[in-house]
């Protein structure tokens, strides 16, 4: 099989290689507009000459059987519109792009293509979050904080919030009925933002404060009298009269912890086993981001 990877950046180097690289039956085509970085990331992989692309139309030559892009988010419209029209499979870094309007174009295409669209929403495969999804979830509380990293409203709900905003879609146990946001924005820039999401016998509340001091990410949900808490993805605590910790296993990769693992490994079995796989999901999200940055928008106007 041969994938394509668009991107060699942080996220692609530390998360997204190691698991390709090494993946039986993968031959791996690399691709950036920088020389020294593909030739760099590309001699520590023992990647051939052969392998690597200075150029997208370069890349596309190698007939792709799939491609993950891990390119700057504003490059993301044009690169998988690209690769849509040419019938490859894509996985892309969330978020699609940072306009809904192009996000809906994105999905559209693949849509009517016939060809697999995925974003790279990786805590829906977190093993701590996928436990959550068995556990009564009456409330359901995420927060996800940084230090001193107050952001443009838009480019921090699209880059960052929206793993929260994902995160609890994927575990509301019902339909949303119910959507409000509130934010603190100061000289345009956004420090924290607060969505809450209602339906019936169910409350989910996600935070972001970028000035919280602490850089933390941390996932509760409770019913029924029990408490089930995952702390950084990897700590999880049941709570029911006295806590029960179980962390990760000392020898358990950081991309399997985040569930990054298990998103390309599905990826690539849906993409041999000629599975098309929808982003009309994945769109749902965008749509709620979209509402949550004009809902900050409105109150700084």
């Amino acid at each position: 099989m041969k994938v394509g990877c668009i991107g060699l950046g942080d996220i692609a180097q530390k998360a997204y290689l190691p698991v390709l690289a090494f993946r039986p039956g993968v031959e791996l085509h690399l691709q950036t507009r920088t020389p020294a970085t593909l030739d760099r990331v590309a001699d520590g992989l023992h990647i051939p000459r052969e392998q690597r692309h200075a150029t997208l139309d370069s890349l596309l030559a190698a007939d792709l059987d799939a491609a993950f892009v891990h390119a700057p988010t504003p490059a993301h419209p044009e690169i998988v519109t690209r690769l849509l029209e040419a019938g490859v499979p894509t996985y892309v870094d969330k978020p699609l792009a940072y306009e809904l309007a192009d996000s809906a174009r994105l999905v559209a295409l693949a849509e009517e293509r016939g060809v697999s669209l995925a974003v790279g929403f990786n805590r829906r495969h977190a093993p701590g979050y996928t436990q959550c999804a068995d556990h009564p979830r009456e409330l359901i509380l995420m927060q996800k904080n940084r230090v001193g990293l107050p952001e443009d409203p838009r480019t921090m709900i699209l880059d960052d919030f929206i793993h929260v905003v994902d995160t609890l879609r994927f575990l509301a146990p019902g339909a949303i009925d119910d959507v409000s946001v509130r934010a603190r924005v100061r000289d345009g820039l956004l420090h924290h933002v607060v969505l809450q999401l209602a339906g019936d016998g169910f409350t989910a509340l996600g935070v972001m404060n970028r000035l919280s001091g602490s850089a933390e990410e941390i996932l509760e949900v409770s019913g029924q009298d029990t408490k089930r808490q995952v702390v950084n993805l990897a700590e999880v605590v049941d709570h029911k009269g006295q806590p029960t910790v179980r962390r990760r296993g000392d020898w358990v990769p950081v991309a399997r912890q985040r569930g990054i693992e298990q998103a390309v490994l599905a990826f690539l079995d849906a993409v041999r086993a000629g599975r098309v796989l929808s982003a009309l999901d994945a769109l749902e999200t965008h749509e709620l981001c979209e509402r949550v940055v004009r809902a900050v928008q409105e109150r700084t106007a």
